[in-house]
């Protein structure tokens, strides 16, 4: 399939900068078989059925964007260069890989200072990817990056407005437990402790697994032909006790709908071709396009993603493209609101 396959236009003032308020207001578009439905979070629970089992991604996102300044000796003054850090992934309990920009900035042995209290080192610059050996560890290098870093918000929000402390709390989610993602579970965000009454009431049972998502998310694709696009990996859990009840409710007949990509993802990763789920730790890099023959999810709740990505490729190998491509027209015409804090979609196949 062609990269362009996935592409369509989506007008700029769908993009929402900000969540809705409450979370559960949220507008939903329920595609139910060949039914296309508009509804709002807080009626998911008449669109499931009892004993249905949603399955959240509880981790939590980390202030992984960091300001700094890179200095050098310099008789000009050209020797100071402003240093955006995105923290990827734990090197060592007081070193991270990171994505920096401008990485032409840099070179091994620089010493960035973010803030007044927290410094690093960097390390060779690689297609823009350094890693940081920072000037602290463990427990007080996680403190210094809370108090220095924030929230790394979407390039597509990023670009229109700069982080805020509301974003703190409306860029996590309330199942957020597990420290160490750079993005959002964005599904799981339109959650509060209303809906989830509401679901408990309704017999929809719930679980929860483990995603650090990381940058790679948001990075495009750059391939004509989609199958030779390789997935950045990520590390995830599914406890055997969450397997335990998955398979449970499997062989009873009850369904299991991931809340957000990243659930689904990991899920994927863990199930067997019997379609039994295993316990799973370690990273996964799966890319899930039409074709796949999915294994643990029976449907998905999702946000609308970015024309040409890997997330609207996912979805179409859910619903089918053409499907899908008649799902976001419905959603463009009907004004929802897109991505990381834009509505939400419950796909039914």
């Amino acid at each position: 399939m062609k990269l362009s396959d996935f592409d369509f236009e989506l007008p700029e003032e769908l993009i929402a900068l900000r969540p809705a308020r409450p979370r559960s207001a949220a507008r939903l578009l329920v595609a139910e078989g060949g039914m296309t439905h508009d509804a709002g979070v807080r009626d998911l629970p008449r669109w499931l059925r009892p004993g249905d089992v949603l399955v959240f991604n509880d981790t939590r996102v980390i202030p992984a964007r960091l300001t700094g300044e890179r200095r050098r000796e310099s008789a000009d003054g050209s020797g100071v260069a402003k240093i955006e850090a995105t923290l990827m992934e734990r090197a060592g309990s007081n070193a991270w890989e990171a994505l920096v920009r401008p990485a032409k900035r840099l070179r091994a042995g620089d010493r960035i200072t973010f803030g007044t209290a927290l410094s690093a080192i960097a390390g060779a610059p690689e297609e823009g990817r350094v890693r940081l050996t920072f000037d602290r560890a463990g427990p007080e290098l996680d403190t210094a990056i809370g108090e220095a870093g924030a929230m790394p918000l979407p390039p597509y929000i990023a670009a229109r407005r700069p982080p805020d402390a509301a974003d703190h709390s409306d860029y996590q989610t309330i199942f957020a437990e597990h420290d160490g993602s750079v993005a959002a579970p964005t599904a799981a965000l339109h959650f509060d402790d209303s809906v989830l009454g509401d679901l408990e009431a309704a017999g929809i049972g719930r679980a929860k697994v483990t995603l650090h998502v990381g940058p790679g998310t948001f990075l495009p694709v750059k391939t004509d032909d989609v199958t030779d696009h390789k997935m950045h990996a990520e590390w995830g859990q599914v406890t055997a006790e969450t397997a335990e009840a998955l398979n449970a409710a499997r062989a009873d007949g009850r369904r299991i709908i991931p809340v957000g990509t990243t659930a689904l993802r990991l899920l994927e990763s863990a199930a067997t071709p019997s379609r039994q789920i295993e316990p799973y730790e370690g990273t996964t890099d799966i890319f899930i396009r039409p074709g796949h023959v999915f294994r643990a999810a029976d449907g998905l709740m999702t946000n609308f993603h970015l024309p040409r990505s890997t997330l609207v490729m996912l979805v179409a190998a859910m619903m089918g493209l053409e499907r899908t491509k008649a799902l976001y027209a419905h959603a463009i015409e009907q004004r929802y609101r897109f991505y990381s804090y834009g509505d939400a979609s419950l796909l039914l196949p």
